[in-house]
């Protein structure tokens, strides 16, 4: 098993800072697949997603080989059950997609990879990694962040942070913790994390 790429999970709720730290572990040579933009290349590359989409939706759902946003966000916002059901037929695909990639990357000599996912404990992603990386931030940081980088509204911040994973829940499932607060040093708490994947192999 050491020599198995070790898969990790980067998570974090809506203006945490992941993506930026995702960049961090970039730059230092940790290979990272983004879920979110994987899951919107394989909805109209991936030939059973597709016939899927077609089934459930209709013919509308794709417009020149692209997805029909207004219908797709108008099915997916009216009932939770439509979301789940988007979800049972892009996730299990993209899940693939992530360990076919980090058997390449292992091929390719890394020994760490990463996938990041805003929902990956709700998704199920956190099945198919050894270690889960929370990213943290208080509230107001979080809502402050978003409302600068959305142009929003305090309550549409609230809203989408209610809608997601309550983080008490996430931080007692995660086995590390970043601390984006804006006031602690960010590469050392990389460093650390990664000492201790290191001692653990």
């Amino acid at each position: 098993m050491k020599n198995n790429i070790l898969r990790l999970g980067l998570t974090g709720g809506i203006g945490s800072g992941k993506s930026y730290i995702s960049k961090l572990l970039t730059e230092k040579g940790i290979p990272v697949f983004d879920s979110d933009k994987e899951a919107k290349l394989l909805m109209t590359t991936n030939q059973h997603i597709i016939a899927s989409l077609k089934e459930l939706l209709g013919e509308d759902i794709y417009v020149d080989g692209c997805i029909n946003k207004p219908l797709m966000v108008s099915y997916l916002f009216s009932s939770k059950d439509n979301a789940e059901k988007i979800s049972s037929i892009v996730h299990p695909c993209v899940k693939e997609e992530f360990i076919s990639w980090t058997e390449k990357k292992q091929c390719e000599g890394y020994k760490i990879a990463a996938i990041e996912s805003a929902i990956l404990f709700e998704s199920g992603f956190d099945c198919i990694v050894d270690k889960v990386i929370t990213v943290h931030a208080p509230l107001e940081v979080r809502v402050e962040r978003v409302i600068k980088r959305d142009n929003t509204t305090r309550k549409r911040v609230i809203d989408r942070i209610n809608s997601q994973l309550d983080e008490k829940e996430r931080l007692e499932k995660s086995d590390f913790v970043i601390e984006n607060d804006g006031k602690r040093n960010l590469e050392e708490q990389i460093y650390t994390i990664f000492s201790s994947l290191s001692n653990k192999r």
